[in-house]
């Protein structure tokens, strides 16, 4: 397991604006907009922008040899609907048939998957508000790492339009989003992470 690297303790603070304004004054940093509030945060721990960065590399190298998309890291806007707060997700998946909804400093619609990796601060507002707004505004697949307690879940939207926990059978998910791709949940939590080339091998892309 990566050494356990201190948290940074978020104190957020919060003032009223509309999200034309939050967009206009908060680009590029990290916070939320929830019911007209901004919410700041302060910068993520180490740990989890380094377990990010890797996650978003292999991803990103995926997609891209796929022609399946766009992935980005936070901090990037996402408003699920015109009646739900702007999140920051740690990483978002945009399907090419979706580009549409990626304007130059925000994603208007759901991302089709979204990805955050918890926090002792961020834990219940991930597996809370968020969990139920980005099941509302239709983001396809959620996945939700939690390095301190070693446990992955990856939720994907039903027909009825709600989650549902996705099966990782020998710790492995088969992503149905990102058709083809697999992830070995160890993977998270090994003290040196596979790199890029190791896991695109055993992808078969290389």
């Amino acid at each position: 397991m990566p050494a356990t690297l201190p948290e940074t303790p978020e104190t957020p603070t919060r003032q009223r604006m509309s999200y034309e304004d939050f967009l206009a004054h908060y680009p590029g940093e990290y916070a939320d907009w929830v019911d007209g509030e901004v919410i700041e945060m302060s910068t993520p721990s180490a740990e989890h922008q380094l377990l990010s960065a890797w996650l978003t590399a292999i991803l990103r190298e995926f997609t891209a040899l796929r022609g399946f998309g766009v992935v980005l890291p936070a901090p990037f806007q996402m408003k699920t609907g015109p009646n739900l707060p702007g999140r920051q997700p740690d990483i978002l998946f945009v399907a090419t048939e979706h580009m549409e909804r990626l304007k130059v400093n925000h994603l208007e619609g759901p991302a089709d998957l979204v990805v955050e990796i918890t926090s002792p601060e961020s834990g219940t507002r991930d597996r809370g508000d968020k969990f139920f707004e980005y099941e509302q505004g239709g983001v396809r697949e959620y996945w939700l790492i939690d390095p301190r307690r070693r446990q992955a879940e990856f939720y994907e939207l039903g027909a009825d339009g709600l989650y549902a926990t996705a099966a990782t059978p020998d710790g492995v998910y088969h992503s149905k989003v990102l058709e083809g791709l697999w992830l070995r949940t160890a993977w998270f939590w090994q003290a040196d992470r596979p790199p890029l080339l190791s896991v695109l091998r055993e992808w078969g892309l290389l």
